[in-house]
């Protein structure tokens, strides 16, 4: 098993992806609008996926987030809210929107199970500043940490419930990135002790599933390499400070924070201490090259990623997806 997660590039696999994927044998998938037509088409394309695996709990993940990180949308899906909409019910009723949250994140991962998706790349536990990035923006649950993790550990939970595995995101934290890490690096020149509430929410969810790393440089720790491809970064901070010992991916290689090839940057990143790579966009060329450059999936890699799964295996209480939704959003309207 190769230690990384591809994108596919439309509705159904293609003949060339079927033949690459059952060679290349990656550790998983990820899905994206382009991916998601109807239930009945999601469902197809998430079985086949299982079916050439050969692995029923195959990671097939997808950014669902709520608000306008959403893949899977009307008029086929319903709207979820963004994660500033628990944040702004936090201000005057902390244990309404922790149990808003539970619920909205329990829908939604109900939602993503019928269709067979079974990892959703969130929560975000970004502590976010003002001046932050638009990238992030209402993305996040806000800027003091415990409320932060709070929701966070109640997204987790939601999900959980729903039968779906969360990632949090983006450690050791993107909430200081004054651009947008898809488009250039961004550059973190805050100093260790105030870094120190960057990282507390994923402190306190250092038990987490999985996680992903940010592409961003942060002048404490490591002045040279963004998170992604710091060796002192993921060892000194996310494994050691942070204790997390989930499954750690890479946020995509492809975004223009981080420069090379494909496979330069896929290297590079389980060089420093990533356990997957995560690369979205379904382009062949570059599969094959990653694929052709990587190790196979590390013994601690394959153990954490059955630790990972083990979390939404076996029976879950019955819950009413309707039910669910309508708990939520009476909480909600106390804000």
């Amino acid at each position: 098993m190769k230690p990384v997660i591809f994108g596919v590039s439309g509705l159904d696999l293609t003949a060339d992806e079927r033949d690459f994927f059952r060679d290349a044998d990656p550790l998983g998938y990820i899905l994206f609008k382009r991916n998601c037509g109807d239930r009945a088409q999601m469902k197809a394309l998430t079985d086949s996926l299982r079916d050439l695996s050969g692995r029923a709990d195959v990671p097939i993940l997808i950014d669902q987030e709520g608000g306008r990180v959403s893949r899977m949308v009307p008029p086929e899906w319903p709207d979820f809210p963004a994660g500033e909409v628990f944040g702004r019910l936090y201000d005057v009723a902390p244990i309404s929107a922790i149990e808003a949250a539970r619920a909205n994140y329990h829908a939604l991962g109900l939602m993503l199970a019928e269709v067979g998706v079974n990892v959703d790349c969130a929560p975000l536990l970004d502590v976010v500043q003002p001046e932050v990035t638009k990238a992030i923006g209402d993305r996040a649950f806000g800027g003091e940490p415990m409320r932060v993790a709070a929701l966070g550990q109640a997204t987790v939970e939601g999900l959980r419930r729903g039968g779906v595995v969360g990632v949090v995101k983006h450690m050791p934290g993107h909430g200081r990135a004054l651009v947008d890490s898809h488009l250039e690096l961004p550059r973190v020149r805050a100093d260790a002790n105030a870094l120190e509430s960057d990282i507390e929410p994923f402190a306190r969810l250092s038990d987490a599933p999985m996680g992903m790393t940010c592409h961003v440089v942060f002048n404490a720790w490591d002045a040279e390499r963004p998170a992604t491809l710091s060796p002192k970064v993921i060892a000194e901070i996310i494994r050691g400070r942070i204790g997390f010992d989930g499954l750690l991916m890479t946020d995509d290689i492809d975004m223009k924070a981080l420069s090379g090839t494909p496979g330069e940057k896929a290297g590079q990143a389980l060089a420093a201490g990533c356990d997957v790579v995560l690369d979205c966009w379904a382009r062949m060329d570059e599969m094959i090259e990653i694929a052709g450059l990587l190790p196979d999936a590390s013994a601690a890699c394959l153990a954490r990623l059955e630790g990972a799964m083990a979390t939404i295996a076996g029976p879950r209480e019955p819950a009413a997806f309707a039910e669910l939704i309508a708990k939520r959003d009476a909480l909600l309207a106390l804000a």
